[in-house]
């Protein structure tokens, strides 16, 4: 192939986030193993895999956790093709993993938290905004390649995806995550000439299964377990 008509070429990659957890007892489960889709979850990557039944998709790669890879199944069943594991995808790393910590449950309060939340920029909890750019760069670089002059889809995390999409369109990487605009089983789409990245553009096909609270901007509830699952 030409190196013009490899500049030329249109690639689009689809970072999808993964549908809804069984997290009854509002854990933060950021990379811990275990966690399925809910029965409402599967749902939603049905809805994925028909919002892209009629894209030219020839790659599926997703995140190792389970719940990603449940997301991504049925995408690729559609296309005929199989799920490849990035690691790169995964979960932010959370010092908070594994325990009850979110909005309105009094986490702030105690003081054995409170050395994690010491810089909100970097930030002091998990893993570096600025390493989680440059994993989910590199996962969506490989995908691209892989992709080339089609579509890939990428299943991968709330944070890690807005993270590189913030990097992408040139904003801060700090930030209130109630602002974040990647509900469950959402797109963020990258669109590549070449090598370049041209455009990023978002959507939502399974919205109307996304409880209230979860979605983008909401909110959320202070019902037990509820308030857990945004950021996962």
């Amino acid at each position: 192939m030409s190196t013009r008509k490899q500049e030329s070429e249109v690639t689009v990659v689809h970072l999808v986030r993964h549908g809804e957890v069984d997290n009854p007892d509002g854990v933060l489960y950021g990379r811990r193993e275990g966690y399925h889709l809910s029965e409402l979850g599967r749902r939603m990557a049905d809805r994925v895999a028909e919002h892209l039944a009629a894209r030219d998709v020839t790659h599926v790669v997703a995140s190792p956790l389970e719940r990603a890879q449940e997301t991504a199944e049925p995408v690729a069943k559609t296309h005929g093709l199989d799920v490849a594991t990035d690691e790169r995808l995964i979960e932010a790393a959370n010092v908070f993993e594994g325990k009850t910590f979110g909005v309105g449950d009094g986490a702030l309060r105690r003081p054995e938290n409170w050395r994690h939340l010491t810089n909100p920029f970097r930030p002091s909890w998990g893993e570096p905004y600025i390493e989680q750019v440059v994993r989910m760069m590199g996962a969506l670089d490989a995908a691209r390649d892989a992709a080339r002059g089609h579509e890939a889809v990428c299943v991968s995390h709330q944070l890690p995806i807005w993270i590189v999409r913030s990097f992408a369109e040139k904003r801060r990487l700090w930030h209130d995550p109630r602002r974040r605009q990647c509900t469950l089983a959402s797109l963020t789409s990258f669109t590549y000439q070449g090598a370049k990245l041209v455009s990023v553009g978002y959507s939502e096909p399974a919205l109307d299964l996304v409880p209230p609270h979860l979605r983008a901007g909401a909110r959320p509830a202070k019902s037990k377990g509820a308030s857990k699952a945004f950021g996962a």
